[in-house]
């Protein structure tokens, strides 16, 4: 079922826990976020967004998207994620996806606002609700680049609360060291500057970047005012080394059909691993 509203993100908040949403690139990564929101009994969000329209187009993957979350058990929301283009933010309202993400964390402050604004008024026409992003998070979306966050481009905490009230947005992405992408070191999050975010806006917060976060820094974000985190190189890998390790027993056969299946499944696991890491509750946590 169509995952509408801001209900359960208000919920995810409330619990100190968080609302996962997973990027999908094709049919397999979008049935198998399915089937892990299905076992797990949901809330989960289909990120089927501007990236991944780069390779599966977006009509076609639009409509993966939102046909398997219309006819799931389970509460699925199909959130478009990093974009930068108001045709293309409103192409997926009109589609029927039921929130976006509107990227202007590449713009200066005062048109960062004025772009997020548009999308907002966009957004409330068609019920849908609206994550922007404020600081610049480094990394590719699509490839692991072993990349590194800098202090000068993350959140400023009194940025943050302006940019909330100028543009009436429901969700706030935050960068404070978090990366896009797996990388050779951990990453630290700097939690006190997202608990300081957190103190001075009004809605929940988003943590992109999640994948291979240590639990302990990603319970410290839950801890912290985070109630959407976003994981896309986690759920990449599973899928990759599926393949790889059923390619030498398809490739006599021509088995495709193996193939698929088994990158399907990985994703379904891996999306459950992390479903189970973000049911963290923050009053009993030790962040």
């Amino acid at each position: 079922m169509l995952l509408h509203g801001t209900d359960a993100l208000k919920e995810a908040a409330a619990a100190g826990h968080a609302l996962p949403g997973f990027v999908a690139y094709n049919l397999e990564t979008v049935q198998g976020i399915t089937a892990a929101a299905e076992e797990a009994g949901g809330p989960v969000l289909i990120q089927a967004g501007s990236s991944p329209f780069k390779h599966a187009g977006r009509d076609a993957l639009m409509r993966l998207a939102l046909d398997a979350a219309g006819h799931s058990a389970a509460p699925l929301g199909v959130h478009l994620d990093h974009s930068r283009d108001l045709d293309e933010i409103t192409a997926c309202l009109e589609a029927g996806y039921t929130s976006v993400m509107v990227d202007g964390s590449h713009l200066p402050f005062t048109e960062n606002i004025a772009l997020t604004k548009m999308a907002v008024r966009r957004a409330r026409e068609h019920g849908a609700w609206v994550e922007a992003e404020l600081g610049a998070l480094p990394g590719d979306e699509d490839v692991s680049t072993d990349a590194v966050a800098t202090a000068l481009a993350m959140t400023d905490p009194r940025q943050a609360a302006e940019f909330v009230a100028a543009t009436g947005v429901d969700a706030l992405a935050v960068a404070v060291g978090n990366v896009h992408g797996f990388t050779k070191r951990p990453v630290r999050l700097d939690l006190e500057r997202l608990a300081a975010i957190h103190e001075a806006v009004p809605v929940p917060l988003v943590l992109h970047g999640a994948s291979g976060l240590p639990v302990e820094e990603l319970h410290g974000a839950l801890a912290r005012g985070v109630a959407k985190v976003n994981v896309n190189a986690e759920l990449r890998r599973a899928y990759l080394e599926a393949v790889r390790t059923n390619m030498s027993s398809a490739l006599p056969g021509s088995d495709v059909v193996s193939l698929w299946a088994a990158g399907r499944d990985a994703v379904r696991d891996a999306a459950l691993e992390v479903i189970g890491r973000l049911n963290f509750r923050a009053a009993g946590g030790n962040a």
